[in-house]
């Protein structure tokens, strides 16, 4: 009977317990919102990108609290959504959030916390996957990206380049911001090279800690096939913020892209979330974004299309015009592809002992910046010189101007190698004979076999 009553006595404490912590989060005390107003305002002064406005936040919002207007917000959830709205209507910057923390069954600060918060963001991450939530190709040849975020760029980077490259070879590209919150600057700036070439002024962002300036410019290379002359066309709506309004600006200010929808949320201060307890955390913009165009940003007045639609339109509008876009791609390449295949083959018909070398790699690097040739097709011309049209030596010019275009490849350093032979250049030949093997080794290349056989058969010839 006792070990009963010791049961029930510690099932009722246990349970009043709970009600008592329950009841702790569910009605805020007047001391818990001073605490938290008072540090929101440290927080505030300490880190936003203006200061003599962080001031002004700050004792608009100990004003409120003097008044009673928090008394009636008894959860954490309505607490933060009514002081957002009170730092909003002074500071009048949409990216200021104070936002409650996931409903963790765990106490804070405790290895059970920690475990619970890592697979909370872990299942979130696999969710998200970098932003990258649709990819397709529409009619009429046209690559569609249905992008939600910009994650951190060493995250995101590999994810990104996957998705690029299922779009590759469209003729024109649709990119839907219209559900994108932004994210990462470097993941914008990246994202916004692969429709760039050459050396880009994107953005600048200027951080008050550290008064210092941050420029963004296009990156020279990405790990993919750039597409600077593919028409493109972004999608936006009032939920296209911060970041995504970034690509978006960029993309209008250079006049590389066409803008479709609805203005964007004007959210151009960059900052970070910051805990301002156990339960509530904010977001402080610590910094401002300045184009090198306009000289100024898109906050406040968000970022206007071009084509003003609405939400449901969007889509079937943005494809009209891409299917339009393509199709003058398609006509401009013809020519261009004509153009620089007779450029080529006039450059192949006569070999020049002093010009041809260096004018077949001008003209094969031509082409392959324009995306007309690959490796393999430039390797299948040399043989095509060699084997049909009997001149070996044009055949050597483009197998070691493939070599250059594609240093990283065996099987170029090997034909270049048996050009080579078939010239009665021995050292060369085996030199390069050598070069194809070390490079097969390091690639754990399924030919091996096949090179170590054709330098054993050069070094035999010797």
């Amino acid at each position: 009977m006792m070990v009963i009553r010791k049961c029930i006595f510690l099932f009722l404490t246990l349970s009043l317990c709970n009600i008592f912590i329950y009841s702790q989060d569910s009605v805020l005390s007047i001391e818990y919102k001073k605490e938290v107003i008072n540090t929101l305002s440290d927080l505030m002064n300490d880190k936003y990108v203006f200061p003599d406005i962080a001031k002004k936040t700050e004792e608009h919002i100990k004003e409120q609290f003097k008044k009673g207007h928090f008394d009636q917000f008894t959860s954490n959830e309505s607490f933060a959504t009514a002081l957002t709205q009170s730092v909003q209507s002074i500071n009048n910057d949409k990216h200021m959030k104070i936002m409650s923390q996931p409903p963790y069954e765990a106490p804070a600060m405790t290895s059970e916390r920690l475990i619970e918060e890592k697979i909370f963001n872990l299942k979130r991450k696999k969710e998200y996957n970098a932003g990258f939530h649709n990819v397709k190709v529409l009619e009429g040849n046209i690559g569609y990206l249905d992008l939600r975020g910009f994650t951190y760029f060493k995250e995101g980077k590999v994810i990104a380049d996957a998705y690029m490259k299922l779009i590759r070879n469209t003729d024109a590209v649709i990119i839907d911001l219209s559900k994108n919150g932004g994210g990462d600057p470097e993941m914008v700036q990246y994202l916004c090279s692969y429709f760039f070439k050459g050396d880009i002024h994107l953005n600048s962002l200027y951080f008050r800690e550290g008064d210092r300036t941050i420029d963004f410019h296009t990156l020279d290379k990405v790990d993919g096939k750039k597409m600077i002359d593919v028409p493109l066309f972004v999608i936006t709506s009032e939920r296209t913020f911060s970041g995504a309004e970034e690509f978006s600006y960029n993309m209008q200010t250079q006049k590389r892209a066409t803008i479709i929808g609805q203005t964007t949320g004007g959210g151009a201060n960059p900052g970070g979330t910051v805990p301002i307890n156990d339960f509530l955390s904010v977001f402080i913009p610590t910094g401002k974004a300045i184009n090198p165009i306009t000289k100024t940003n898109w906050e406040g007045v968000g970022v206007v299309p071009e084509i003003k639609v609405s939400k449901d339109e969007s889509y079937n509008r943005a494809h009209e015009l891409a299917k339009e876009g393509a199709d003058q791609f398609r006509e401009k390449l013809k020519g261009l592809y004509t153009n620089t295949f007779i450029n080529l083959l006039s450059k192949l018909e006569k070999y020049d002992e002093v010009n041809s070398e260096k004018n077949i790699l001008a003209t094969l690097k031509d082409c392959k910046e324009k995306g007309l040739i690959e490796e393999w097709e430039i390797n299948a011309l040399g043989y095509q010189y060699m084997m049909e049209h009997k001149k070996t030596k044009i055949a050597v010019c483009i197998f070691k101007s493939n070599t250059i275009l594609h240093p990283q490849s065996a099987n170029g350093f090997d034909s270049y190698a048996e050009g080579l032979m078939n010239l009665g250049s021995y050292d060369e030949s085996i030199k390069n004979y050598k070069k194809a093997v070390e490079l097969a080794k390091t690639d754990n290349s399924p030919d091996l076999s096949v090179y170590q056989e054709n330098l054993k058969k050069a070094l035999k010839k010797k």
